[in-house]
């Protein structure tokens, strides 16, 4: 007998315009009981309930990963309280292996985690997202697995001021954890893109503790992307006593999540400087690469910070385009040890 009980239901997220039906699969895990009414009834007296999700972005498969391994550890070991997971929650953008939903299908909320707690009655990203959102308010606690790109520092994202999620971030174990201010104490460009509408922020809204870990890569299984998010995972876990286990401290950085990202003015050739790593503390004005007109050698720009902090994404890709990100660097605001 397994230590817990495991259950799956196929859920319908919303309907194409073939009236094709745009399915999903949400699992749940409670303790193991003989009889399944006692095994609810115990998830129901007080137990936490911790909701996670995976590939709202499609491209983001490592967070996917992550749900199923996580799925074969957590059947051999004893759970008090209930688990739902989600592991494709945008199974649209996941098979177009893709960040956002084609125009045709929503011309409007190309993005789905930019509309939540999303509309029963709105776009097809707004009708998924609100499906969804059913399960998340039974929650406790929630973490939304992201994967950037292959040219970012692993890190988790929190609310700042909210003691709970700065918790649940700390247990993730990433090296580096990202406070993000939210409405009112947010910026210009925080509203202008549309942050509002993460789930993240969101589930904050309804006093639900959530975070955002970003594992980094897409696109391919890396194995240390995953055993970061299951360790991750186990420890949430252990924090919110869900698993029985010690939590494994980390030492980790702090610092402010800076969306004011290096760009460039320039469209060419991009030569990041060979000596920078992800995970770096630099200090304002430091070179982070040159931009080369690939025709004429001639040296377009070169790219600096305007401040200092760690350097959490430099892009690789060598071909940029005028106003492209070229690298991303946050705020430190406390170590801790």
């Amino acid at each position: 007998m397994t230590e817990t009980e495991h259950t799956s239901e196929t859920v319908t997220l919303a309907r194409l315009p073939s009236g094709v039906s745009l399915t999903t699969t949400v699992h749940t895990y409670r303790p193991a009981s003989a009889d399944a009414d006692t095994a609810a009834d115990a998830t129901t007296a007080g137990s936490p309930t911790l909701y996670i999700q995976a590939a709202q972005h499609g491209r983001e498969v490592n967070g996917t990963e992550t749900l199923r391994r996580f799925h074969e550890r957590l059947l051999e070991v004893p759970l008090s309280g209930t688990i739902v997971a989600v592991p494709v929650a945008n199974p649209l953008t996941f098979d177009r292996v893709s960040y956002t939903a084609p125009e045709t299908f929503d011309s409007v909320n190309s993005n789905m985690n930019r509309v939540w707690p999303g509309d029963a009655d709105g776009s097809l990203h707004q009708r998924m997202a609100a499906t969804l959102w059913e399960y998340v308010t039974q929650a406790d606690a929630i973490v939304d697995l992201h994967t950037g790109s292959p040219d970012m520092y692993p890190h988790v994202v929190y609310r700042e001021g909210d003691d709970r999620a700065r918790e649940l971030a700390s247990a993730f174990g990433t090296d580096l954890l990202l406070s993000e201010e939210a409405n009112d104490d947010a910026s210009e460009e925080w509203h202008r893109r549309g942050f509002a509408g993460k789930l993240r922020v969101a589930a904050a809204g309804e006093d639900i503790p959530a975070v955002t870990p970003e594992l980094a890569h897409n696109k391919q299984i890396v194995e240390s992307a995953v055993e970061t998010g299951v360790d991750g995972l186990f420890n949430v876990c252990r924090t919110l006593e869900l698993l029985p286990g010690n939590i494994i401290d980390h030492d980790q950085t702090v610092a402010r999540n800076h969306l004011g990202k290096v760009t460039t003015p320039e469209s060419g050739l991009f030569r990041p400087e060979p000596a920078l790593e992800l995970g770096d503390l630099i200090s304002a004005g430091t070179t982070l690469g040159t931009v080369f007109d690939p025709a004429t050698y001639e040296p377009l720009v070169t790219a600096t910070t305007e401040r200092a902090g760690l350097l959490y994404a430099l892009t690789k890709e060598a071909t940029v385009v005028e106003g492209e990100a070229l690298a991303s660097v946050a705020l430190v605001r406390e170590s801790e040890n």
